[in-house]
């Protein structure tokens, strides 16, 4: 069976922001928290079957891979 494609997403706050990686397969993924500093902390997460939902009542845009990416290799 092949592996579900991640989905990225990304939220705008007035002194952070705040990236989430969801893998729809286990409801797995991962939290960054871009720092007004640059610092990046990195959260590994277990979501339940209504992230999707959830994401979008909390004003979640969709974002690129690619910037998930990026700010993943400076955690």
């Amino acid at each position: 069976m092949a592996k579900a494609v991640s989905q990225y997403f990304k939220r705008k706050l007035k002194t952070y922001e705040i990236f989430v990686r969801v893998d729809p397969s286990d409801f797995t993924g991962t939290e960054l928290i871009l720092h007004p500093d640059g610092r990046v902390e990195k959260t590994e997460m277990e979501f339940d079957e209504e992230i999707f939902e959830d994401l979008a009542e909390d004003d979640f845009e969709h974002a690129s891979a690619l910037e998930f990416q990026l700010l993943l290799s400076k955690a």
